[in-house]
């Protein structure tokens, strides 16, 4: 008896305990007004939400990611009502450089801007180079993401196959380093150099980047303005040019080797592939 009196007990306070905690729960959940509240708030601070309808789905989540990357908040995707309490108080992100059309990848906060020429920005969650080192057929490399500026010179349609992976709707800024679609874009860096976007924005950003698009990379040691290629476009056409030319011997040098390993040294086969 003594031993059911104490299950029985247990039931009871165990009950007590959950419901107590549903209750908490709801008490601190967001309303439906609250959600869509929330998330049009994020799209009016300049965060990448895709189509507004006032529900929490997969672009909302991206743009809270953004902003908690932004903020430098913890990042955990989940719309609390601390959330939508530093929503309500939060400021736009700026730009380090405005005045012009232009992306920029902030690679402390993992984020990338496209800046119209008024200054006012869309944010987006991004995913770039680890630093780490990874073999690719024999070959060690670094998965580095670089620093600078740079010209979006040439761009893929839907998705292209690589020895490192598939990406959707590339846009190659350097070397082979691409900006690109990805189904995988954790919070922190795992790409082998390339900047992954959300796979729902891909399309959008690909029509943004135009070929000869401006894009800024840089962390907080490093900084590249590119404000003497908007005030003399020659020099931002020259600098494109030459990047085409080298791709294009690049590419010539590949075709012409019989070599499996000289083709593998190509820059955009062996690092747009993240």
């Amino acid at each position: 008896m003594k031993a059911l009196l104490t299950i029985s007990l247990l039931l009871i306070v165990t009950a007590s305990i959950v419901n107590a905690q549903t209750a908490g729960q709801q008490a601190r959940a967001l309303t439906p007004a609250q959600i869509k509240e929330a998330v049009h708030r994020l799209s009016d601070l300049g965060y990448w939400t895709g189509p507004l309808d006032g529900k929490f789905d997969h672009g909302a989540r991206s743009a809270l990611i953004a902003f908690q990357k932004w903020e430098r908040r913890p990042i955990t995707g989940e719309l609390t009502r601390d959330e939508f309490a530093a929503l309500r108080i939060s400021r736009a992100p700026e730009a380090r450089e405005t005045g012009y059309e232009h992306a920029e990848v902030d690679l402390d906060r993992q984020v990338l801007l496209w800046v119209d020429d008024r200054g006012g920005v869309r944010v987006l969650p991004v995913s770039t180079g680890t630093g780490e080192e990874y073999i690719d057929d024999g070959q060690t490399s670094v998965a580095y993401t670089p620093r600078g500026r740079f010209l979006v010179y040439r761009k893929g349609v839907g998705w292209e196959k690589g020895p490192l992976g598939s990406v959707y709707f590339p846009n190659d800024i350097s070397g082979g380093i691409s900006i690109h679609g990805s189904r995988n874009v954790p919070s922190s860096p795992a790409s082998h150099g390339c900047i992954r976007v959300p796979i729902f924005a891909a399309i959008a950003v690909s029509k943004l980047l135009k070929l000869g698009t401006i894009v800024l990379v840089y962390d907080q040691v490093s900084f590249v303005s590119a404000r003497d290629w908007v005030r003399n476009p020659e020099l931002k056409q020259a600098a494109l040019a030459n990047i085409a030319a080298v791709d294009d011997d690049v590419d010539l040098e590949a075709t012409r080797s019989k070599s499996k390993s000289m083709v593998t040294r190509r820059p955009r086969a062996k690092v747009i592939r993240s």
